[in-house]
Order: C-alpha cells, then sequence, then structure tokens
C-alpha cells in the first residue's frame, strides 16, 4: 500500500476498538451460553429462545451506545491513540465502517453464544471459517491491494465476513424447532432440527 504507516495504524486502532466494544457483548455472549443452556437442560426451550431475545435486545442497545459515543467522540476517541493529525483525520473517515462492524459484531457475539449452549459449537466453527475466510479475507484482499480503497477496502472485507457470519447464525437460531431441541439426552446431543 502507498503508506503502509497510516494503514498499519488505522487497522491497528479499528482492530482495538472493535476488541474493546466486542468485550461488552463477550459477557452477553458468555451469559447467553450459560442460560440457553442451562434452559435448555431443564427441558424449558420456550425460556431458552426468551433469554436469547432478551440478550440479543440487551446486546444491541449496548453497541448501539458504544457506536453513538464513538460517532460523536471520535475526535477525542483517536486521540487515547495517536496524536497524529493524518491519523486523526483518516480515522475520522473510517469510523461509519466501524460502527457498522461494532453493531454486526453486538449481534454475532450473542448468537455464537447460543450456539454454544445449543451444543452446537462444530457449526459455528465451520460458519466462522466459511465467512471469514472464504468470503471476507479475499474481499479484503482484493479491495484493499486491488482497488484504490486501501484501509478501508481492508476494513470491508471484515465487514463482508461479519455480514455472513452474524446472517447465517441468525438463520440458524431462527430456523431451529426450538421444542425439539433437548441438550439434556446424550443421543440428541449436537442435532439440529430445522423447521
Amino acid at each position: 500500500m502507498p503508506d503502509s504507516q497510516i494503514t498499519t495504524s488505522l487497522i491497528a486502532i479499528c482492530a482495538n476498538t472493535e476488541f474493546i466494544a466486542y468485550m461488552i457483548t463477550y459477557g452477553l455472549s458468555a451469559a447467553a451460553s450459560t442460560r440457553v443452556s442451562n434452559e435448555l437442560g431443564a427441558g424449558q426451550p420456550e425460556k431458552a429462545k426468551h433469554a436469547m431475545a432478551v440478550t440479543l435486545k440487551l446486546s444491541l442497545l449496548l453497541g448501539f451506545c458504544f457506536v453513538l459515543m464513538l460517532l460523536f467522540g471520535h475526535d477525542i476517541w483517536i486521540q487515547l491513540f495517536s496524536n497524529s493529525p493524518i491519523i486523526q483525520k483518516e480515522f475520522a473517515s473510517i469510523t461509519p465502517l466501524l460502527a457498522i462492524s461494532i453493531l454486526l459484531d453486538s449481534v454475532q457475539g450473542v448468537l455464537s453464544g447460543v450456539a454454544r449452549g445449543c451444543g452446537w459449537q462444530h457449526l459455528a466453527v465451520y460458519v466462522n471459517l466459511a465467512t471469514f475466510y472464504l468470503i471476507g479475507l479475499p474481499i479484503s484482499c482484493l479491495l484493499g491491494f486491488k482497488t484504490n480503497l486501501q484501509y478501508k477496502g481492508l476494513w470491508i472485507g471484515v465487514i463482508c465476513g461479519l455480514v455472513c457470519q452474524t446472517g447465517t447464525l441468525l438463520l440458524l437460531t431462527r430456523y431451529v424447532k426450538w421444542t425439539k431441541l433437548n441438550v439434556s439426552e446424550d443421543k440428541d446431543k449436537g442435532q439440529l432440527i430445522v423447521a
């Protein structure tokens, strides 16, 4: 890339910001995983579905609050990382992309926790591998290195991977028959029953 130092700095700042925002929803992901698995183990799939919905709404609310703080306070936020006027200006231009990825991450984090709680760890791994390595990474490389977008192209590829991951996990949890899930029986563990 033409200016690799600025690109590396911006990607590192965006990745750290995303990580900080994800830590908020990571706790909710663990809570969703525990609550869903406990309710399914108790034979109460409707309560498990309700716990997923509540956790998802709370995660979206917290993610939205973080995005609003970032959008309105990006000048303050970037000063925690760099005092370079060039990096501050470029960070302002990538902040909307970062906001989109934070909102997507707030949804996929909880859905990953629900997948763990339902005993679908293997499905979550396949979804993550397929969406990020087969979709997100090639788009990042194409947009980042073959177009004029540079660091924005790299981040757009990450967003494409997140969109595919979130959409797949959302479809998975949406079309599963919750009433037929029963993780308390070992023989049915890991079975996926789709409507």
